[in-house]
């Protein structure tokens, strides 16, 4: 077992940091918030008081924080990871982010003698908790080696996407036709409503034909077909639509600098902000089938 240290307790990774203590790893715990501190140190891990301090010592640093500029922050910044982790620690951010910042880290990292890799994960927060995430991987295959077991203690399936920010690249790509999708599914079903068509049998349709997607037969946004799906509980969020809003704008970010036109995910990332301006931004992702019907 490794001496971890994990900086961001926050929905996702408050349950990825327990998920490592039950697989026996000893925990060095940093956030900002105390509430997410004293959770983490009741499970197990101890505590530290900066950045830095969560970044000496350990054999692995695992970071999971909310956008490129915290991870530039607490990896580069004054007495941040880079600065403070001893040369061989395997430094590991399952953030997800831009891929120019997720390189610029990377690059930073290797200069100072550390291995990083970009790790984003699918799965929402129960797959955090489940630990069923998936996680794409940006870095070096050596070490990527490592750290396979220790996220595969996190998570079911670990991908290695390639050189470094390609894990981001597969998020924000994965995540543009996530969003796309479901706003066609959302969109059949309230055109299947007006048309009298009923949900149930447009579903037993649709997931057995053509239409068949992940968004339709496991996350269904109408409720019933998918007894799982956030629709049966009024869209309490596993995913929500302002982390969606935030992935689709990473995605035309991506495409700009890259030159290529996605249409479809301008469209999407265009109809989740509204919803999310519209004060939706907490509810499911799913949830934009209230907007495409026309309510609030």
């Amino acid at each position: 077992m490794a001496t971890i240290g994990f900086i961001g307790l926050g929905n996702m990774g408050g349950p990825m940091a327990r998920n490592l203590l039950k697989a026996g790893h000893q925990l060095k715990a940093f956030d900002l918030s105390p509430a997410a501190l004293d959770a983490a140190a009741t499970a197990g891990a101890s505590l530290a008081r900066t950045v830095g301090e969560a970044a000496k010592g350990v054999e692995i640093v695992v970071s999971m924080l909310p956008a490129g500029q915290h991870v530039r922050q607490v990896y580069g910044g004054k007495d941040g990871v880079l600065s403070t982790a001893a040369p061989g620690t395997l430094l590991i951010d399952c953030s997800t982010i831009d891929v120019d910042s997720a390189r610029a880290v990377a690059a930073d990292a290797k200069a100072k003698g550390l291995s990083m890799l970009d790790a984003p994960v699918s799965g929402g927060t129960g797959g955090a908790e489940l630990g069923t995430l998936t996680f794409m991987v940006g870095g070096e295959a050596e070490a990527f080696a490592r750290a396979e077991p220790v996220l595969k203690q996190m998570g079911k399936t670990v991908v290695h996407a390639g050189q470094s920010g390609a894990g981001q690249a597969a998020k924000i790509c994965n995540n543009m036709i996530l969003g796309i999708s479901m706003i066609a599914v959302g969109e059949a079903f309230v055109l299947a409503e007006k048309l009298g068509l009923d949900k149930q049998k447009l579903f037993e349709i649709s997931a057995k034909s053509s239409g068949q997607c992940w968004s339709l037969t496991t996350y269904c946004p109408v409720p019933g077909p998918v007894p799982t799906s956030p629709a049966n509980r009024d869209y309490k969020p596993g995913f929500t639509a302002d982390m969606m809003l935030k992935d689709l704008r990473l995605s035309q970010q991506a495409a700009q600098g890259a030159g290529v036109a996605t249409p479809l995910g301008a469209a999407a990332a265009a109809l989740y902000g509204l919803f999310a301006a519209a004060g939706h931004g907490p509810v499911d992702f799913s949830g934009i089938i209230k907007m495409i019907r026309g309510g609030s």
